[in-house]
């Protein structure tokens, strides 16, 4: 079947940093769309055209606003929609097991408030099978048929924040349905949005198809974690070896190193897989030893900034250190999951003290504490007996942060150029 969009309505549940590039890129489709999200601070926001997603201009939500873009915290305003696209979080829990609770919650309210033959798709990170276990039982346990008169799919987002290449839309969307008319009602409901659909078997490879991609992602930077370490031991410059490594044309794809990671994506989407597989009495030794040697980073990182100091005579409980970038990655206001905010807690625990700075981020809450970026200024710079580099915004004027400090650590390789100079220092 083909959807008609001026005529069809769809909903989104969620307007986080899936669900409003989502919500808008359908409204641009031509689709009516109806935003849900139980933060009545953000409907309010984007009511007035404004964005809390640094990828969505405030512009970009005033025209939506325009082509009839509604904002709510109503589940019941769904009860005429089309299709429904499910954007909700899926964090890990402290004890390391998925938390689809947002899921579920999201699903019975939509058991209740949906109409018959409306397609829904799950496009939040599960464990394979979640889909079917949750989105298609919480239907079928409320009258639903699947296949007939409730279509279930799963659609991995692949949103890639600050990526100024490729958005919402130029990305390939797989879609895989919970039955092969489930597929095809999800696939007509997309295929007015997405420049290229990739139609898979079933949910559950869909599902495995996210997993899979942030998992290689996951491994491969613990593999170059690990040799960065060596490398250290080795007076070897990991970053030149990397680079003499990629020029082979074949056989070689090229991974950094970091101070650990960061985003929702990649130091969650292991665990899910791996929780999955240990439900079957499988052991994931690769990604358990991947995760154990990047959430190891940040330790890695202070051990070196307290050698940095120490070299330079200046005991940890007498020091500074001004953190540059408290992001998870390059360009963009994200701090989930940052292993930033780690590396400053445990400097803290150290007794030295950090202030930062970052263009993006203006406060962040670690722990109990406040912090509020610093003016990155000639004066705070020289002000401190180390710089450490954590996320390697364009913004930073790198030539002047080298000149004016004191000493450098640099986790991201963005004073490559001054590699030679005594005080910089790079992971």
């Amino acid at each position: 079947m083909n959807y008609t969009t001026a005529d069809t309505t769809v909903g989104i549940v969620g307007l986080g940093y899936v669900g409003l590039p989502l919500a808008l890129a359908m409204s641009d489709a031509g689709y009516e769309v109806i935003g849900v999200d139980v933060d009545p601070e953000k409907v309010r926001m984007l009511e007035d055209g404004q964005s809390y997603v640094s990828d969505v201009s405030d512009q970009t939500v005033t025209d939506a606003l325009g082509d009839g873009f509604q904002p709510t915290t109503e589940y019941a305003d769904l009860s005429d929609v089309t299709g429904v696209s499910l954007c909700v979080p899926t964090p890990l829990r402290k004890s390391g097991q998925p938390d689809i609770s947002y899921v579920v919650q999201a699903t019975e309210q939509l058991s209740e408030t949906l109409p018959e033959e409306c397609t829904v798709v799950l496009e939040s990170t599960v464990y394979p099978q979640a889909t079917e276990e949750i989105v298609a039982e919480t239907l079928a346990d409320n009258g639903r048929t699947i296949g007939e008169d409730a279509f279930v799919a799963f659609s991995p987002e692949r949103i890639d924040p600050g990526n100024e290449q490729y958005g919402v839309t130029n990305i390939p969307k797989v879609i895989g349905g919970v039955t092969p008319a489930c597929g095809d009602r999800a696939e007509a409901l997309y295929d007015p949005v997405f420049d290229q659909l990739v139609r898979v078997d079933n949910s559950t490879e869909a599902e495995l198809v996210k997993l899979l991609e942030n998992t290689f992602r996951g491994i491969n930077i613990g593999l170059i974690n690990e040799l960065a370490m060596i490398a250290d031991q080795l007076d070897a410059d990991i970053w030149n070896v990397v680079d003499a490594a990629a020029t082979k044309p074949f056989g070689f794809m090229p991974f950094y190193p970091g101070p650990g990671l960061g985003g929702h994506c990649i130091p969650v989407d292991p665990q899910y897989l791996s929780w999955k597989a240990n439900q079957q009495g499988i052991e994931t030794r690769f990604i358990d030893l991947a995760d154990q040697v990047n959430r190891g980073m940040p330790e890695y990182v202070v051990n070196r900034v307290v050698d940095v100091l120490n070299q330079n005579g200046t005991a940890s409980i007498d020091a500074n250190v001004l953190v540059l970038g408290v992001a998870y990655k390059a360009d963009v206001s994200d701090t989930r999951e940052s292993p930033a905010l780690d590396i400053i807690t445990l400097l803290e625990d150290r007794g030295v003290s950090v202030e930062y700075h970052d263009p993006h981020v203006g406060e962040v809450q670690i722990g109990d504490q406040q912090y509020t970026s610093k003016q990155l200024t000639d004066e705070t710079l020289a002000a401190h007996d180390c710089v450490l580099i954590t996320t390697d915004h364009s913004q930073f004027a790198i030539d002047r942060i080298v000149e004016q400090s004191t000493a450098v650590f640099d986790t991201r390789n963005a004073t490559a150029v001054h590699a030679d100079a005594e005080h910089v220092h790079r992971l």
